[in-house]
């Protein structure tokens, strides 16, 4: 496996970049995250790859991020994502951006990736909601933790209020403003309790 190409950019495009090692250049699919983080032509450049073997060809896949990589890899190995997908998802939105859909289980959100159903959507959140949650509290993930928390808490809040009957619309606004105005360090019954009033 080749996990990672150092050398200079001689061409960079959204989708590709063309990396020169020593005079040889090596074609590497990226997202629009590793794109924009990358420098210009003629600077140096170093990029982690996944290597993509098939019967009819061999695909290089470059990341700025260690990170990025990481996600992709996550995102390959569930069933109906393939690489090419998996990079049109990390040119939509951030890792962090996907992370977070993934935890906050917004099918909405992942949906809204071109070539994304919503049966993919419901997989990846399935298999990888609880994955991402276990990384975030190890500290892996960029994301912070008291974010999580709050979001959390009114995740859990809000799926308490909707079981009571209470139109999902309503109780998320209700919430928005009880904790702009109360903060963030409550039980989830207490905000339960003042989303009732």
């Amino acid at each position: 496996m080749i996990a990672y190409v150092n050398g200079t950019v001689s061409y960079k495009d959204p989708a590709y970049t063309i990396i020169d090692v020593n005079g040889v250049g090596y074609e590497i699919r990226i997202s629009l995250q590793t794109y924009t983080a990358m420098p210009e032509s003629g600077a140096r450049c170093k990029l982690v790859t996944y290597l993509n073997i098939r019967e009819d060809a061999h695909i290089l896949y470059g990341f700025w991020a260690t990170d990025e990589k990481k996600l992709f890899l996550d995102l390959i190995g569930i069933s109906g994502v393939g690489p090419a997908t998996a990079l049109v998802m990390l040119s939509s939105l951030s890792s962090n951006e996907i992370r977070q859909g993934i935890v906050d289980e917004d099918i909405r959100l992942i949906q809204s990736i071109k070539g994304i159903g919503s049966k993919t959507a419901q997989r990846v959140i399935l298999e990888l909601k609880d994955k991402i949650r276990k990384e975030e509290w190890g500290g892996i993930a960029d994301s912070k933790p008291v974010m999580n928390q709050s979001n959390s808490l009114k995740n859990e809040a809000l799926a308490a209020l909707v079981t009571l009957g209470i139109p999902k619309a309503t109780a998320e606004k209700s919430l928005d403003v009880i904790l702009k105005r109360e903060g963030h360090e409550m039980s989830v019954e207490q905000l339960i309790k003042l989303a009732l009033r």
